[in-house]
Formats: C-alpha cells, sequence, structure tokens
C-alpha cells in the first residue's frame, strides 16, 4: 500500500485527496534525509508528513523533480493531481498537505 496525499483544513477536516494504492511515489520521491530535496527527502513512508502553505513555493519546486521522473501514464496523473492539491494548498488560506503512510 502507497501513499495517500490529503488536502486539510486546519482542524484536520479533508477537502481532497489522492491514494497512491500501487506505491509510484516510492520510486519518484527522492531518499529520505535527500539533502538536495529537504521537504520531500522528509517524507516518512511509514508516517505522517504534513506540510503547510509557506512550504508549499518549495514543495513545487522539488516537485518539480519528482513530475520529471514520471514516466507512465499512472504516474503523471499522480503527480499531477498532487501538484494540484500542493497548488491549492499555496494558493488558500488554512490548508495543509498531509501524507498519510502506512
Amino acid at each position: 500500500m502507497g501513499l495517500e496525499i490529503v488536502l486539510q483544513t486546519e482542524s484536520g477536516a479533508r477537502i481532497d485527496s489522492v491514494n497512491d494504492p500501487k506505491n509510484h511515489l516510492s520510486k519518484l520521491l527522492p531518499q529520505i534525509g535527500d539533502e538536495n530535496h529537504p521537504l520531500l527527502g522528509g517524507i516518512d513512508p511509514y508516517g505522517d508528513t504534513v506540510f503547510n502553505r509557506i512550504q508549499m513555493s518549495r514543495f513545487l519546486l522539488e516537485w518539480e523533480t519528482v513530475s520529471s521522473h514520471a514516466v507512465t501514464i499512472e504516474e503523471r496523473e499522480l503527480v499531477s493531481k498532487v501538484g494540484e492539491l500542493a497548488l491549492r494548498c499555496r494558493d488558500e488560506a488554512h490548508l495543509y498537505i498531509k501524507f498519510v503512510g502506512d
């Protein structure tokens, strides 16, 4: 089972989500601790990782790298949907993106 990516309010109410049941992100995300990708390299595949609006500019820059590695249609759709959640998080107040691990 892969990650679930949730766009949520500050109270934790779910607005939208994307699932990765085939675990594509495990091969697309940078390795844990990757210093070149300090945000995405901090995503815990077994726990929860939350990002806020202030982090979204950097997150989206790092997400471009993830997107560039997406090859299959499924991978491209997945990274596109997560990118859309990140844009909403950046552009709307009091939203967070939560990566929910196994």
